[in-house]
């Protein structure tokens, strides 16, 4: 991760971009069911190289090559319907979800507690929800969508420094996501999703990884 990159708005460095682009997928996937154009392009994508991690882990790097590639491969084969009623049935369902993608189903006793606090981060930061969105802000897509903000920007604001992406992902990103991803893997309707869910938790992994020794 490059601080020169973070200072400098409008132009990112090559390692930033795609980290950039993975948050923006994830927050995508997590926000609704692919439609063909994205399963298309997610399984027309490059595969990942196995490489060690920021920490020199090379556990961790070839365990995301090993994901991301799981991944192209299920989207390269699912159908648009069963994605769909798939993501229906794990995150929203009748009544009750099988798998929670809120902060707050998996941070702190009292279940307000992680909205609360990433209402306030967003204040500070500057940013907020949009009017017309439905989720609430500790939502696992918003979630992403703001770390992605932070390592690009946007026409409005340039990326954030890695100080500051490093605080929002310990506090928000990292206590929680891998038990997310984990009960996503362990239901027994998964299957699309155990993919994405197996790509989310070794992404964030090296993330994690990469900002210890930032």
């Amino acid at each position: 991760m490059s601080e020169a990159a973070a200072a400098t708005p409008g132009r990112l460095e090559p390692e930033d971009q795609a980290r950039a682009d993975f948050y923006a997928l994830l927050a995508r996937l997590f926000r609704g069911p692919p439609d063909a154009a994205l399963l298309r392009a997610i399984a027309g994508a490059p595969p990942l190289a196995p490489s060690p991690s920021a920490d020199g882990n090379d556990d961790v790097g070839a365990a995301l090559a090993v994901a991301w590639n799981g991944l192209r491969s299920a989207s390269a084969t699912v159908d648009v319907d069963a994605a769909r009623d798939e993501y229906q049935t794990l995150f929203i369902g009748v009544g009750r979800s099988e798998v929670s993608l809120y902060a707050s189903h998996y941070v702190g006793p009292q279940s307000g507690r992680p909205l609360a606090e990433i209402r306030a981060t967003l204040a500070d930061l500057g940013l907020a929800r949009r009017p017309a969105e439905s989720e609430f802000e500790d939502h696992l897509a918003l979630v992403l969508e703001t770390m992605r903000m932070l390592v690009a920007g946007d026409a409005e604001r340039p990326p954030a420094e890695i100080s500051e992406q490093r605080r929002f992902f310990d506090r928000h990103v990292m206590p929680w996501t891998s038990k997310c991803c984990t009960a996503i893997e362990d239901s027994s309707v998964a299957n699309y999703y155990r993919r994405v869910a197996q790509f989310s938790r070794c992404f964030v992994a090296i993330e994690e990884a990469s900002f210890a020794i930032a």
